[in-house]
């Protein structure tokens, strides 16, 4: 049996009112998920389990099947294991977005959503600039990167992990003070952060960008600190083998970390622009060697976070079409399958970040009886009364049973 698990990051929203009081989801052209919706069954799913913020690691964590209150150490090893670096258990690794500092606003979150040839160029400047045989500045795609810090103590590594730190496309649009790190382990990251941008204010790559009206990647912001997690392997859990395609770090590192194969999509860029075709073709080719697919796409959780409605829109309709469509309609010539679509969590284009509500889903394939709706959104998934109090309960039903 062939089955594909198909993430629309952020996907699911609030009804809002320039739309009739309707979500995003529910005014998209997705005749593929609807399809999806009328073959099978839909409900909602509790991604992030209660007390744990709804982080788009902890809720694919979940939906991969591992429950994050056991397994989730923190978004940075999770981001390192996909780029090669070696967590050591003396060590923590930190998400370091490049950000655009205003004033004391936290202006931009991804610094105008900067190129990786200029974030490069900028992380290796701070690594010669700030790094040492303690700390290390590492580049990983535009705005996501990361710094691994060496502690000298198990106090300093407790510290550390335990420093209050505040993802920045929460705070957007802030005062930065009051949003730096906090706790015991904060002294060493805000002195980074402080010096990080004095230091990328003053370069040749934010000078241009400001002078072409672009927002500059002139302060980095430290976040999601963790160490090595340490996770059984997919196809011991599930029985079987698979691969993930998505254009982001930490998808792909929880991918690595648990055995599955990770295909690259040229032209995967994590945001707007992304390649949906090459993810659906990509994807499509990865089944005739393998049985599970798990495919993560992130520009309607990016469209949430800038607060814009209308790109969310489209990037859900591009998500459908290119994506689900490309996939659906191969599985279905199969016979012998299952296939679920949902969001993670819910971004919502009013508050521009992420909340705990249930996510929706929709599922098809051999053994699920439709459950009366023939159209996929918020509003019929909470009606269907189907509810799964965790995604590791879901994904186990949907392989599995």
């Amino acid at each position: 049996m062939k089955i594909a698990i198909l993430v629309g990051d952020g996907m699911s929203d609030h009804p809002i009112p320039e739309l009739g009081n309707k979500t995003p989801l529910e005014v998209a052209k997705i005749t593929n998920m609807n399809e999806i919706a009328k073959a099978g069954t839909i409900g909602v799913v509790k991604t992030v389990p209660r007390g744990m913020k709804p982080a788009s690691d902890v809720a694919n964590l979940s939906i991969l099947g591992y429950d994050p209150k056991l397994y989730y150490s923190g978004r940075g090893p999770l981001e390192a294991a996909n780029i090669g670096i070696e967590i050591s258990e003396d060590e923590v690794a930190f998400r370091c977005n490049l950000i655009t500092a205003s004033n004391d606003t936290l202006a931009d979150y991804s610094a105008g959503h900067i190129t990786d040839k200029e974030s490069k160029s900028l992380m290796e400047f701070l690594n010669e600039s700030l790094g040492s045989d303690r700390i290390k500045f590492y580049h990983g795609k535009s705005y996501r990167n990361l710094i691994v810090i060496k502690t000298r103590s198990k106090d300093e590594l407790t510290e550390l992990l335990k420093t209050d730190c505040t993802p920045p496309h929460d705070v957007s649009g802030q005062p930065i003070p009051k949003n730096l790190p906090k706790g015991k382990g904060a002294e060493l990251l805000i002195r980074l952060m402080q010096e990080s941008r004095k230091l990328l204010e003053k370069h040749e790559i934010n000078k241009v960008r400001v002078d072409l009206g672009e927002n500059p990647g002139n302060m980095i912001w430290l976040w999601g600190q963790g160490t090595n997690p340490n996770m059984p392997s997919f196809s011991g859990m599930f029985g079987v083998d698979g691969s993930v395609i998505s254009a982001v770090d930490l998808v792909n590192g929880i991918g690595r970390l648990v055995g599955l194969e990770i295909v690259q999509v040229p032209g995967a860029t994590g945001y707007y622009d992304t390649n949906y075709q090459g993810k659906g073709d990509y994807a499509v080719n990865a089944l005739k060697s393998k049985d599970f697919i798990f495919v993560h796409v992130e520009a309607p959780d990016e469209a949430g976070h800038n607060g814009d409605m209308r790109a969310k829109i489209t990037a859900i309709e591009n998500f459908d079409k290119f994506v689900v469509g490309t996939i659906w309609r191969y599985l279905k010539d199969m016979g012998d399958y299952r296939i679920m679509v949902l969001s993670d969590h819910a971004t919502p284009v009013a508050i521009k970040t992420h909340v705990s509500d249930p996510a929706p889903f929709a599922m098809a394939g051999i053994g699920i009886e439709h459950n009366g709706f023939d159209s996929f959104n918020e509003k019929n998934a909470v009606e269907a009364k189907l509810k799964y109090k965790s995604g590791a309960a879901l994904t186990e039903a949907l392989i599995k049973k």
